[in-house]
């Protein structure tokens, strides 16, 4: 009676979970990430040597405030440089989901 009951739980939890995350938002979102635009030579030349601009300065007498502002950057410019680039990003899951697929076709 113990067993059925914490089933009937665990399902009644694991079903309502699909549709609290099922929306027009999620949709919205994927379209528009999978249709920007790569970064062409000459912005990626001009992000690299900032980033060595960076790295050459001298940061022993920067305020702790300018420190920080040249960390965000050097950081937003990593996170365009990965945006332009053709990364797939696969987790664990899923691999041992597609490993099973291919072994049972």
């Amino acid at each position: 009676m113990k067993k059925t009951f914490y089933f009937a739980i665990l399902m009644i939890f694991t079903l309502s979970t699909t549709t609290a995350f099922a929306g027009k938002n999620d949709l919205k979102q994927t379209t528009t990430a999978a249709t920007e635009n790569k970064l062409s030579a000459e912005e990626l030349n001009r992000m690299t040597k900032r980033v060595e601009e960076i790295r050459n300065l001298d940061k022993s007498e920067m305020t702790v405030s300018e420190k920080r502002e040249l960390r965000k950057e050097s950081k937003g410019i990593k996170e365009n440089v990965n945006k332009g680039g053709e990364i797939i990003y696969i987790s664990g899951g899923t691999i041992l989901l597609i490993i099973l697929i291919i072994l049972l076709i």
